[in-house]
């Protein structure tokens, strides 16, 4: 299969392509001005931006399936990176790219506990999926919960925890009652692969998970253990980091916004069960053994 990624050069996707090349598929990829490094494996590339029709139209042409998995964790609208246009309107140009170009088949990463209206980043990746499945395409929503991995020169969840949490000579700070189920790239890799694969996944929101719910205490220690380090914790509650994001988040060095905040407190969390369908195996979880490239 011929398949086009708006996205290809990320965290994510970057696994995605190495997955689809290793299962036997054409990948092309739409590669922003100046990322062209960053493309790992021999694929076809198209150099542009999602916000060019023509570059949409250039990637997609002669293919058989587009998968979207652009996100963003925060955004920068001095730069013109925002939620919008990333996650929403991003989707809404690939989909009338695809209809002009006769793809027929598409699948979009969204992510657990979207809803709209809900943050920025929720309501936007909602929208998406809505005006996906209204399209007529032939549509498989994936809506992974936190993932980990080695970033490979990017940025995921536990080098960011270890960065903001673990590495700093001070105590890490643990918030109650925060929950996840964190998945390991791979898996959601082989996923988006195996759903790709089956028409039977045609019109449906799957949900990934990974094998366990840890709290936020859980996966510091982990992400410390493995880096070799041990760490001191105390707990802080959410409302307190609220009113300091409402003062701060705005400055680009605050590491968290109080929309993330939110979607801390609502928890991400699910059951591996869809997950391990799909790939046929059990999935990863957040060990010490699978977070070994910290290590280095």
């Amino acid at each position: 299969m011929r398949v086009a990624i708006i996205g290809g050069t990320g965290f994510v996707g970057s696994y995605l392509v190495d997955a689809l090349v290793d299962s036997g598929h054409v990948v092309r990829l739409l590669v922003r001005p100046g990322s062209e490094d960053k493309v790992r494996r021999d694929t076809q590339t198209v150099v542009g931006d999602i916000s060019s029709v023509e570059a949409l139209h250039a990637v997609l042409d002669g293919c058989d399936a587009v998968v979207y998995c652009v996100g963003l964790l925060r955004e920068f609208p001095r730069r013109g990176i925002t939620f919008e246009t990333t996650q929403y309107q991003g989707v809404v140009d690939t989909v009338a790219a695809a209809k002009k170009t006769g793809v027929k088949r598409m699948l979009l990463m969204s992510a657990i506990g979207v809803k709209d209206p809900g943050t920025k980043y929720q309501s936007t990746k909602r929208r998406a999926e809505v005006h996906a499945f209204e399209s007529g395409l032939d549509v498989t929503v994936l809506r992974p919960s936190v993932i980990f991995g080695d970033p490979r020169g990017t940025m995921e969840f536990a080098t960011q925890l270890y960065r903001d949490m673990v590495r700093p000579p001070i105590p890490a700070v643990n918030f109650p009652g925060v929950e996840m189920s964190p998945l390991h790239v791979e898996d959601v890799a082989a996923a988006f692969v195996a759903a790709l694969e089956d028409d039977g996944t045609i019109g449906k929101t799957l949900e990934l998970a990974g094998p366990e719910v840890l709290n936020w205490g859980d996966m510091v220690r982990r992400v410390a253990k493995a880096a070799g380090k041990s760490k001191l914790m105390f707990p802080m509650p959410l409302w307190l980091m609220k009113v300091g994001a409402t003062l701060f988040d705005w400055l680009p060095f605050y590491p968290v916004t109080r929309d993330q905040l939110i979607m801390l407190e609502e928890g991400n969390t699910g059951s591996s069960e869809v997950l391990e369908k799909l790939i046929v195996r059990q999935a990863r979880s957040l060990s010490v053994a699978e977070l070994q490239y910290l290590a280095r």
